[in-house]
């Protein structure tokens, strides 16, 4: 390693010392250098250091290249980590731009909190220059999934997909490009984009929870329609008007993801 790149580690590290990131993601990284058959361990070691060392590390930021694209992402640990055992886990995709700001301020009002408490995974990637998750994006897929899949202890090999606004209608779009890596689809709001007989078939073994405002017409009106149609199509879809919300579900946000929580929860035993 020459003096420059000597200086630009140090600086990394300084910047993140207080989040546990470096840590993380240096020996992650090295490990991959030197065998990628030992990124699961390395994932195990780094962990054991980060814990006993008392350094906070729930959040941790992450990049890399799949489907030619650079992404850049979010990855939440629950409290008390243990990388042998086998955690649920959720893709959560943010709306709007789905930027890297946007990407912080979903996990925040959504994921974070209760992720930490009940013992989830979530992983949340910011858009790449391709395009948002349902209009080019989606390149990242399925080679992003399998990179998570291979670095943490997911649960049954699958995730929950969820999203809102953009990121719902990305969940939808790509749990219906790639079903077998999902067991249930969440929409606040959100529905399936170009929703084909095939595309409809894809998901219906998924359990599907469709949240929207009631002074959100357009998307209320959408959301509705289609929850109608995946009903004659025989899928387990749940359909929610959220009373006194627009396009934004505050309710669903800060105490009340625990609704969304509940949900996943009862979505792992079938739907009930």
């Amino acid at each position: 390693m020459n003096g420059h790149e000597l200086d630009r580690l140090q600086a990394h590290k300084v910047e993140k010392r207080n989040t546990g990131e470096y840590e993380m993601g240096r020996l992650r990284k090295m490990s991959k250098q030197l065998l990628p058959g030992w990124a699961g361990l390395a994932a195990i070691f780094v962990a054991a250091c980060v814990s006993t060392g008392g350094v906070e590390a729930n959040t941790l930021e992450e990049s890399g290249t799949f489907g030619g694209m650079r992404v850049n992402y979010r990855v939440v640990l629950p409290d008390g980590y243990d990388p042998a055992r086998a955690y649920p886990a959720i893709l959560a995709f943010t709306g709007g731009s789905q930027n890297e700001s946007a990407v912080n301020t979903h996990l925040e009002r959504f994921w974070t909190e209760q992720a930490e408490q009940r013992g989830y995974i979530v992983v949340s990637p910011a858009a790449p220059s391709g395009g948002l998750y349902f209009q080019g994006g989606d390149r990242i897929f399925p080679e992003f999934l399998d990179l998570i899949l291979e670095t943490y202890n997911i649960e049954d090999g699958k995730f929950h997909v969820a999203g809102a606004s953009n990121g719902g209608r990305s969940a939808f779009h790509v749990a219906a490009s790639h079903p077998e890596y999902f067991k249930s689809i969440t929409g606040l709001p959100g529905y399936l984009p170009q929703a084909s007989t095939a595309r409809i078939a894809a998901i219906q073994g998924m359990c599907i929870y469709m949240h929207v405002g009631e002074n959100d017409p357009s998307w209320l009106r959408a959301m509705q329609n289609q929850s109608e149609q995946f009903e004659r199509n025989d899928l387990q879809v749940r359909f929610q008007i959220a009373a006194g919300q627009g396009h934004f579900v505050r309710s669903l946000s800060g105490a009340g993801a625990t609704r969304l929580f509940d949900q996943i929860e009862e979505a792992a035993e079938g739907c009930g």
